[in-house]
C-alpha cells in the first residue's frame, strides 16, 4: 500500500484484504497507515497457506525501497489503486 503520492510504501498481511483495505481507507485503524495517510492498494499476492504468506511479507519487509518499487511496477506500472477490483 501506499498514499496518494506515492512516497511512504506500507507492507502487511491479512486474511481479508477487503475488510483490511476498506479499514485503512476509512482510517478506522490506528498506527502506520493513518499517521502517513496510506490509503491506496497498489500490489498484492494471494496466498492459500498462512506460513507462505507470512515468509512472504518478511521477504518483502527485508527488501529495499527500490526493490518494492520495483516489484509494484511489475504488476501497476501507474501505482492505480487496485481496491475497486478485488
Amino acid at each position: 500500500m501506499t498514499n496518494k503520492r506515492n512516497t511512504v510504501i506500507y507492507t502487511g498481511i491479512s486474511s481479508d484484504l477487503q475488510k483490511r483495505i476498506y479499514e485503512h481507507k476509512h482510517k478506522l485503524l490506528g498506527g502506520f497507515t493513518k499517521r502517513y495517510n496510506v490509503d491506496k492498494l497498489v500490489y498484492y499476492e494471494v496466498f492459500d497457506d498462512i506460513n507462505d504468506a507470512i515468509e512472504r511479507e518478511k521477504q518483502i519487509k527485508a527488501g529495499s525501497r527500490k526493490k518494492k518499487i520495483q516489484l509494484i511496477k511489475s504488476i501497476n506500472p501507474d501505482f492505480i489503486d487496485l481496491y475497486n477490483n478485488l
